[in-house]
């Protein structure tokens, strides 16, 4: 074949194969084309939902950092906390009538059973410690369905035990205020009496504040809470006895332990919005017995009300008050101030002894970091006719005290706390004398 021939055939040939070739490329762009934007698709989405995973997990951990840190300890099913305070107390102490013993009580807080009386010289005292600090225990679990609670709280103040010398090392015992369980609506342990409001305690660098105005016990009890309302619960309990009484002609009190029977208390309390209301009933037996193992009793019965009213939304400010009467109900009221009953030898009888006490307090706020408490406190004992003045004429027959001070909270959970306290005791001879005291508590709460 010449030359030219296969030139015109070769041409020929390209001309027929070189559309499919061209048909075949445009196919296989396309198909490149739509590959390339599913993956660019995916990318965009993949990206999008890295976005949001970030998003969220940036979310997640800012609420973590907002978060409070959970308070307590986890072990099994039960948190544990872990609480109180560290507290230095510095007072200055005028009596007017006489000393009171050194690592005596009446030298640590107010007790108006201490304050001498008589003619005796007047005396001034200075003491600093630290045995009020107080710590305490939560413990809280849910068992089988049941809420669980335990409580433990002591102090280095509650018991005399052997304390340290205040020359050397001012050591103290600690002492058990409150140890009890609760299951549901029951608590078994020891506590505050049913008897007892003790949201009547005014704010006080003393130890109680308002002593022979208040009832004030901690003793073994066991207690059933009923919610009535969404405002009113009822408490009922059988709390642990003991007769404090005084023999005519002595002013020794003697703790008996011969008790038969527990003590029956009650308590209404009443709560909504600023205000707070409670009713305390009290029903028990006193006993002794002589030293021919022969047995006095008498009956005892009480009444206390008492309340708290806020004053502003904020509750920064209140007033407490609580009201209480009752007869052979001495140990209850004032840290055993009156005897519950005076026995008689010659006739071997209890004689009876009425109390009536009162308190009252004040709490304004002056500044957002201070606080101003005025506080009064009252109590009367009346004997039993048939006494004779001259077997009952050491015996208390009535106490009274004021108090104003200003606490000042530099920062939160401390306190600085300055006050002011005139107090004064009257025995049924007539004799009294006056205490006033100025005194300086610093406090950590954690």
């Amino acid at each position: 074949m010449s030359r030219t021939a296969l030139l015109v055939v070769l041409a020929g040939a390209t001309a027929l194969v070189a559309p499919h070739q061209a048909r075949a490329a445009t196919a296989n762009e396309i198909a490149l084309e739509a590959r390339l934007e599913r993956l660019e698709a995916e990318m965009a989405a993949l990206q999008g939902e890295l976005a949001s995973a970030r998003a969220e997990g940036t979310a997640r951990l800012a609420a973590l950092e907002s978060k409070p840190p959970a308070e307590g300890l986890r072990d099994g099913n039960t948190t544990i906390r872990i609480g109180g305070y560290l507290k230095l107390l510095a007072t200055q102490s005028a009596f007017s009538e006489g000393e009171v013993a050194n690592n005596a009580l009446g030298r640590d807080f107010y007790l108006p059973q201490q304050i001498p009386v008589g003619t005796g010289p007047s005396s001034r005292v200075q003491d600093f410690t630290a045995k009020q600090t107080r710590l305490w225990l939560n413990f809280a679990s849910d068992v089988a369905g049941h809420a669980v609670r335990g409580y433990l709280e002591t102090d280095f103040q509650a018991a005399a035990g052997t304390q340290g010398t205040q020359r050397t090392t001012n050591a103290y015992n600690l002492a058990l205020r409150r140890a009890f369980l609760q299951i549901d609506r029951w608590t078994f342990g020891e506590d505050w009496t049913t008897f007892q409001y003790t949201g009547a305690l005014p704010e006080s660098t003393d130890y109680i504040g308002a002593t022979e105005g208040t009832v004030f016990v901690r003793q073994p009890l066991i207690r059933y809470s009923a919610p009535l309302s969404k405002a009113v619960t009822l408490h009922l309990a059988l709390e642990n006895p003991e007769s404090g009484t005084i023999s005519a002609g002595t002013g020794t009190m003697v703790e008996n332990g011969k008790d038969h029977m527990p003590d029956l208390a009650a308590r209404l309390v009443w709560s909504e919005g600023r205000a707070e209301l409670s009713l305390g009933l009290l029903a028990r037996q006193v006993r002794t017995e002589s030293a021919a193992g022969i047995s006095a009793t008498a009956g005892g019965y009480g009444a206390s009300l008492g309340g708290r009213l806020f004053l502003n939304g904020k509750k920064s400010a209140d007033l407490r008050f609580m009201a209480t009467y009752g007869r052979n109900i001495g140990r209850y009221v004032g840290l055993n101030f009156a005897p519950d009953a005076v026995y008689v030898a010659a006739s071997n009888r209890l004689e009876h002894v009425d109390v009536l006490a009162a308190l009252a307090a004040l709490r304004v706020p002056l500044a957002a970091r201070l606080r101003l408490n005025l506080i009064g406190s009252y109590q009367s004992v009346a004997y039993a006719d048939g006494l004779a003045p001259a077997a009952i004429s050491g015996m208390n027959k009535r106490a009274f005290s004021g108090a104003v001070n200003l606490f000042y909270s530099p920062v939160n959970n401390i306190d600085l706390g300055l006050e002011y306290r005139h107090g004064e005791r009257e025995v049924v001879s007539g004799a009294s004398g006056a205490l006033d005291r100025i005194e300086f508590a610093a406090k950590y709460n954690f």
